[in-house]
């Protein structure tokens, strides 16, 4: 046995251990036998570091995987890094741009190439993070989204969704190409998830202009048009209709008319609709369904096809001439004219605008023709003063990472059929195969899921798991060919694992077409090939069909929903036909990195050969913790995922925590100067501080309040368990040779045992309902106050062999108990402290079965209370630390005398008692402690100034009283609860409690003093 250091040191050992652990592969003991327990870790961006959310998450999901592996379960905890496509590929991009480079200035390969490399230089910081905090990873199986086993897996889900057929047989598709409004980030030239979107407050404005009605049509009052208002008037360029509620009196008389829109003329046809809300401004509102989410809807119900609204923004968020005008603008300039000769085209001054000045630019046409309508409000004089437009705070979207606003944009895109695939995890929920922690989340997942949108899965990046689609000239019956350009509506898709089976699907479609055998061909730069040349047609020759690949890429959460059985290896022997050799010609020139091995992984399965073992033994996945951001972004499409491919849930458990918020509820932006970086707590308090606070603080559905000063006291937790550590060692307190409790016959030892039950029974029960806090409260209060502060206490000048038994078997019961939540210095101690034959991470979680005396329980407690008591009458009355003092003890029962009988000598030292007697109190100033039935007296005469004593405690109570109730006034007063900031009301309950608990307590010791 080492003597432990006089001062406990986290960063030495914090490294060390966890070397130790790793390289001795206890992350995953060889326990194939074992009931198994699983935890996917969520994959945390590769571009990311730690932040105080991670911590947070990864602390439960630690304590839980350490918890059951004490347990002797086979614990896995899976752990990857997700690829991450916008966010790794704007890192790289910005190194080129700093060398003067552009992604542009190579081709797609050569940049993903350098996307691995940078990967492999810098792609590792987090999982260097999560090591110091002391996650039990099996890092001997980390994943990346991007490995070539789970990109297999990310193929084989995309092209059977779209592959997929009904009971009898026929197409049902689950993932289909639409013409869709999606959020498109114009920076990075790609449509966004919600989750990427960031709303902000900005200083917009709110303009009404007039639209004239066609052929003389007039409103009930004689107008002869219509105002409508806007907070992006650039958009009316793409204007389609003017959308009144159908119940207006105003505009009932006109709805199916025409009206014009100034600047294109272009003739609109007013629509019915409950969208518009005669309450707000005019009650008309103009409709642009290529550019704005809710008039997207308004254009469907209004019967205006996707394929037919108008989109004028290119992909930089640049004015261009809808596809719908472009061909007639084409022929009309070849006759010499522009696009200003196009009856409902955009004048050709706008094209090429970006989105902002084309709105400034229309604003100011607008003005011009006389069809803005100012706004007029009165200064300080009275005086009428107008202005181009009503100045509004609006609620605007940006990109998180590009910055810039995000632009409602209707394109072609991938999406899954989500409400389909969402049937089966809202019916697990209901009948309990999942269960959402806390439960009060369900009507929150159910509300989202019954109304849930379709999935687009489609990003135009290059990093990424590139869509595996083909398209080939779609061609009619007789063999001919579109002329016209290239679109979704000409070309047909071949979905496939990877080229040579896309090629196949091609030869056996044309085939039919053409009555013979055809010959297929994947080219690489599809924009080469000229547009008649996709097909060649010649009698020397079968026809010629060349396909080119989607450049699209999937959206990343479109990978990650299938972590909890992708990371198993899942799907052993997919790809029946071997791929092609990458670097070659044809097919191998073009297939990208997931489809061909790109980077080296490791045996995705090495228990065995192959896979299903693994994805038999640990799916579904045990218990997933997450936060409840990711929700609908991660955790529902898990989910559906998991039920649809592997006819079962994901995971049993769902577990969604808070947030972790500023001191002072905020939520944490960098913004704001409030963010928190959990290695600098380490590096000041240590690993095992910062996870007991996160644990300590995590109450079901609450948010985390950062506070360092609780992390600085389980830092001091620490010392304290640090401390006891050396006082046993130092009476010769060694490590328990056995997991049963050691006989024991002294009271004091018998409690202790007792206690020590009850505590893993504690954790046992908090543990099992996900009650973090209550578990570490549980450990912490037993190890501070029963432990700590009163068996070595009672037991100090009293180590018999006896005790120094169950000392030494409780404090290891201890520090296996505290493991999951102190991994470091309880390793360090359990080593420290005695020979082991095995590290503390693979030890023996305490069994709840040794005895409980409930006698020597309640002996223990009622001399706990009574020594408390005691402590607390001198401190209140100033009774000077030194002074021993006599005690009377007055209407005890035989009981009370027997327990005074053997526990006299702990109760004289704890309590500074000089004497014991029994019988009437005596005369004179005295203070009197109630314990049970007896009441036990200490005299005060010639110890303290009674009546000072008197004075001063009737003097704090009338101010602490005084304190209580204007409180309590503020509390009672209902302007100040419903107006006054939240933090101001919250902290003035705080101090009315502490007031409250004052006052009561100086009530107290006046009344012991008579």
């Amino acid at each position: 046995m080492t003597e432990l250091p006089k001062t406990f040191d986290p960063a030495a050992i914090e490294t060390r251990w966890y070397a130790h652990w790793e390289e001795k592969g206890l992350f995953r003991p060889e326990r194939p036998d074992a009931q198994p327990y699983t935890i996917v870790n969520p994959p945390p961006n590769v571009t990311g570091s730690l932040h105080i959310g991670h911590a947070l998450d990864n602390t439960l999901q630690d304590i839980m995987i350490r918890y059951e592996r004490l347990r002797g379960k086979d614990a896995l905890w899976v752990v990857g890094t997700d690829h991450a496509g916008i966010a790794t590929q704007m890192v790289v991009e910005r190194q080129m741009n700093a060398r003067g480079e552009k992604r542009t200035d190579y081709t797609r390969d050569e940049f993903v190439a350098k996307v691995w490399d940078w990967k492999a230089e810098s792609g590792g910081t987090i999982t260097g993070q999560l090591r110091r905090l002391g996650c039990s990873m099996d890092w001997s199986r980390e994943q990346f989204t991007m490995d070539p086993h789970f990109s297999k897996a990310v193929v084989k889900v995309f092209v059977e969704l779209y592959h997929r057929k009904d009971a009898d047989g026929n197409p049902a598709p689950l993932l289909y190409r639409d013409k869709r409004l999606v959020n498109w980030d114009p920076h990075f030239r790609s449509a966004i998830s919600d989750l990427e979107v960031e709303t902000k407050e900005t200083q917009g404005g709110f303009w009404r202009f007039k639209y004239p009605l066609a052929d003389g049509v007039r409103l009930a009052d004689g107008a002869d048009h219509i105002v409508v208002a806007t907070t992006r008037p650039e958009t009316m360029l793409a204007d389609m209709a003017v959308a009144v509620h159908p119940d207006d009196p105003r505009y009932q008389s006109v709805i199916g008319k025409e009206i014009l829109q100034p600047i294109t003329g272009r003739r609109l046809r007013i629509v019915g609709d409950d969208y518009a809300d005669p309450e707000l401004g005019s009650g008309a509102v103009k409709i642009t369904p290529g550019h704005d989410f809710n008039d997207f809807e308004v254009g469907k119900r209004a019967g205006i096809a996707a394929g037919q609204m108008l989109n004028m923004f290119d992909a930089d968020a640049r004015v261009v001439q809808p596809k719908q005008y472009a061909l007639k603008v084409v022929m009309v300039a070849d006759q010499g004219g522009t696009s200003d000769d196009v009856a409902g085209a955009i004048p050709r001054r706008f094209i090429g605008l970006d989105r902002f000045d084309a709105r400034k630019a229309v604003v100011e046409e607008m003005k011009v023709l006389g069809f803005l309508v100012p706004h007029v409000t009165k200064n300080k004089e009275g005086e009428e003063v107008a202005a181009d437009f009503e100045p509004r705070v609006i609620q605007t979207p940006f990109g998180d990472r590009s910055g810039v606003v995000i632009e409602p944009w209707l394109t072609d895109q991938w999406y899954v059929d989500a409400a389909q695939l969402a049937v089966a995890p809202m019916q697990a929920v209901r009948d309990g195969r999942i269960e959402i922690v806390p439960k009060s989340w369900e009507k929150t997942f159910f509300n989202w899921m019954e109304n849930i949108q379709p999935w687009c899965v489609s990003r135009q990046l290059w990093w990424g798991h590139r869509i595996p689609v083909w398209y080939g000239k779609d061609v009619s019956a007789s063999g001919s060919v579109p002329i016209t350009g290239r679109g979704p509506e000409v070309w047909k898709p071949f979905v496939a694992e990877n080229g040579a089976f896309a090629s196949d699907l091609a030869q056996a479609h044309y085939a039919e077409i053409f009555g013979t055998e055809v010959e297929v061909e994947i080219v690489n730069d599809a924009a080469a090939v000229g547009l008649m040349d996709w097909v060649e047609l010649g009698e020397d020759h079968p026809p010629r069909i060349r396909l080119w690949r989607d450049e699209d890429v999937l959206d990343t959460w479109f990978s990650s929903a299938l972590w909890p059985f992708g990371t198993l290896g899942w799907p052993e022997g997919a790809m029946e036909k071997p791929l092609p050799f990458r670097g070659g010609v044809g097919v191998g020139a073009i297939d990208q990195a997931q489809d061909l091995g790109h980077a080296p992984t490791p045996d995705p399965s090495p228990e065995g050969e192959g896979s299903n073992s693994l994805v038999s033994r640990h799916y579904p996945n045990d218990l997933l913790i997450s936060g409840f951001d990711i929700l609908f972004f991660w955790d529902a499409r898990m989910a559906m995922q998991g039920m649809e491919f592997m006819g079962d849930v994901p995971w049993r458990k769902l577990y969604l925590h808070g947030l972790v918020r500023a001191a002072d509820g905020q939520k944490m932006s960098k913004s704001k100067g409030n963010v928190v970086d959990p290695l600098g707590l380490i590096d000041k308090f240590g690993a095992d501080a910062l996870r007991f606070f996160m644990a300590a603080m995590e109450s079901q559905g609450r948010d985390v309040k950062m506070d360092e000063k609780r992390v600085e006291g389980y830092r001091n937790f620490a010392t304290k368990l640090w401390n006891a550590a050396r006082f046993l060692q130092s009476n010769g307190v060694k490590a328990s040779t056995s997991h049963e409790a050691p006989a024991a016959h002294l009271p004091v030892n018998r409690w202790i045992i007792a206690e020590t039950v009850a505590t893993v029974q504690a954790i046992d029960s908090a543990l099992a309902d996900l009650r973090f806090d209550a578990a570490a409260n549980a450990i912490y209060h037993f190890v501070w106050d029963q432990f700590c502060d009163w068996y070595i206490e009672l037991t100090k000048g009293a180590m018999d062999d006896e005790s120094r038994a169950v000392a030494g078997w409780a404090f290891d019961q201890i520090l296996v108990m505290l493991h999951p939540f102190m991994p470091f210095i309880t390793e360090e101690l359990w080593h420290l402290t005695g020979a082991r034959a095995n590290e503390l991470i693979v030890a023996q979680w305490p069994q709840a079965l040794a005895a409980v005396d409930s006698e020597a329980q309640a002996e223990i407690d009622w001399l706990i209370r009574l020594v408390s008591a005691i402590r607390t009458a001198r401190t209140e009355l100033n009774v000077p630390p030194g002074a021993k003092l006599p005690m009377v003890v007055s209407d005890g029962s035989e009981e009370t005398h027997r327990r005074l009988d053997r526990q006299g000598a702990a109760l004289a030292r704890l309590g500074r008692i000089e004497s014991l007697t029994f019988g009437e109190a005596p005369t004179g100033g005295a203070a009197q402690i109630v314990v049970d039935e007896a009441t036990f007296i200490l005299p005060l005469e010639g110890v303290i100034d009674i009546a000072a004593e008197k004075a001063r405690l009737a003097k704090a109570l009338a101010a602490a009283q005084k304190e209580r109730d204007a409180l309590g006034g503020r509390l009672s007063n209902p302007s100040f609860v419903e107006k006054a900031k939240p933090e101001a009301v919250a902290k003035a309950r705080e101090d009315h409690g502490e007031k409250t608990a004052e006052a009561e307590r100086l009530q107290a010791a006046l009344d012991r003093l008579g």
